[in-house]
């Protein structure tokens, strides 16, 4: 299928995902893929494709209905160009701060990297789970899978688990074929491995520094109690290292010399306290601890010494080093699409009170940028004297959004147009809104 047709035929299926305010909705998407950087919402309304009034863009974020599940499939239907091995999939979390709006609901308190409170990087607002295909092409793109709301009340790491099985059932994976599942330190991999037992996918969780592990024990010499622990590999102390169980190394262009070394079988002590009133022990979850080594950084981070990076697998079959590590590297793909929702589509824009809103607007940012992603090689570059040049096919999220205004005439629009409908005759007279319920921020004790 041609990229022209195949971008029509998403939008088709994308207008058949909207339940409510269906028309609203798809102008205020293309409305997000046309315009620059707006100050608020409201400024979309001003755009050439949105031709209904600025009430209409807040009465589709107020009442208007996403179907998530079609959404969701329909993402399913457009990854990345196939490539041979496992397909790999980012699940990262992103926060939309909200610490002023006492007014707004379900908000948490999470870690930010850049935002500040009381001298501590905790923000409060909404936090938002995505997965998404991440490719190994030298480029920034990655193919958005599915996003969700992780409420204060809510584990994130159970959360992830249900949205790996659902990206599982929808993609059809159950051919034979295995996903590799890549996370960051922020996750528990004994959690998701409890989660994920028995699914076709593996999973790669970043281990925090100074993680302790064990082998299974040896042999007693002894009659007694078997030892439920063997010899220990302390990750700060080389000195406990065994032999590695594998190892694999290489020459990278960008990181010189590669060492990827794994120690199959080892587990760590639960910390996890068992239930009270029993004395039940703690489970033994086994997988494959891995140390990858790389001589150098890449171009632009050369001023920063490289670190040891300590990694957890498990899954069906063995571990491939060789993309285990390249698989790692290509995660930080998704933190630019982070930035670029954020800075440029405006994700976190809106001022909106309520999460239900902050839901339809997300997805709302995430179709957007499927739509970009689509026309990658339908667009003409406009580029700026001072930047490079890239072939047909090849631009930038920001240079592909340039010159989606020339192509969507040619695209069309299956919105309806807007219907004269008079004038509303806005809130009686002497009645008041009243104060707003306020809403404290919930902070998570485990």
């Amino acid at each position: 299928m041609e990229p022209i047709d195949a971008l029509r035929a998403f939008r088709s299926s994308l207008y058949e995902c909207f339940d409510r305010r269906a028309d609203a909705l798809f102008e205020l998407t293309d409305a997000i893929l046309t315009a620059g950087v707006v100050p608020s919402p409201v400024h979309l309304s001003l755009q050439g494709v949105h031709r209904r009034g600025w009430g209409s863009l807040y009465a589709a974020l107020s009442e208007g209905r996403i179907d998530q599940g079609a959404s969701g499939k329909l993402l399913a239907r457009h990854p990345l160009a196939e490539e041979e091995g496992a397909s790999v999939y980012a699940v990262d979390v992103s926060v939309w701060p909200r610490c002023d709006a006492e007014s707004s609901p379900e908000r948490g308190y999470y870690y930010h990297p850049s935002r500040h409170s009381a001298g501590q990087p905790i923000v409060a607002g909404w936090a938002y789970q995505f997965i998404a295909q991440l490719g190994f092409a030298r480029d920034s793109w990655v193919a958005p899978m599915d996003l969700r709301r992780v409420r204060p009340t809510e584990n994130t790491n159970e959360v992830a688990a249900e949205q790996v099985k659902g990206l599982l059932r929808r993609s059809g994976e159950r051919d034979g074929g295995v996903s590799l599942f890549v996370f960051d330190a922020g996750y528990d991999p004994m959690q998701l491995q409890q989660s994920l037992e028995g699914c076709r996918a593996q999973i790669l969780v970043r281990l925090r520094a100074g993680r302790c592990f064990y082998a299974d024990p040896l042999a007693p010499a002894w009659t007694g109690r078997r030892p439920r622990h063997g010899p220990k590999l302390d990750t700060k102390d080389p000195n406990t290292w065994p032999t590695p169980s594998a190892e694999h190394r290489l020459e990278d262009p960008a990181y010189g010399m590669v060492r990827v070394r794994a120690w199959a079988r080892l587990h760590s002590k639960i910390q996890d306290h068992p239930t009270r009133g029993t004395r039940r022990p703690r489970p033994i979850i086994r997988g494959t601890l891995i140390l990858v080594e790389v001589g150098r950084l890449p171009r632009g981070e050369r001023r920063r010494k490289p670190k040891e990076l300590w990694l957890w697998w498990h899954g069906p079959g063995e571990p491939e080093l060789d993309l285990i590590w390249r698989a790692y590297v290509r995660r930080f793909d998704l933190e630019h699409t982070f930035r670029f929702l954020k800075q440029t589509l405006g994700w976190t824009t809106p001022r909106v009170r309520h999460p239900e809103q902050a839901d339809r607007w997300s997805w709302l940012i995430l179709v957007a940028y499927v739509q970009l992603r689509l026309a990658r090689g339908c667009v003409a570059d406009l580029r700026l004297p001072w930047e490079r040049r890239y072939a047909l096919g090849h631009l930038t999220p920001c240079r592909v959004r340039r010159g989606v205004l020339a192509l969507l005439p040619s695209l069309g629009t299956p919105a309806k147009p807007p219907k004269p409908c008079g004038r509303s005759p806005g809130r009686p007279k002497g009645r008041r809104s009243g104060r707003a319920k306020r809403y404290p921020a919930l902070k998570k004790t485990a």
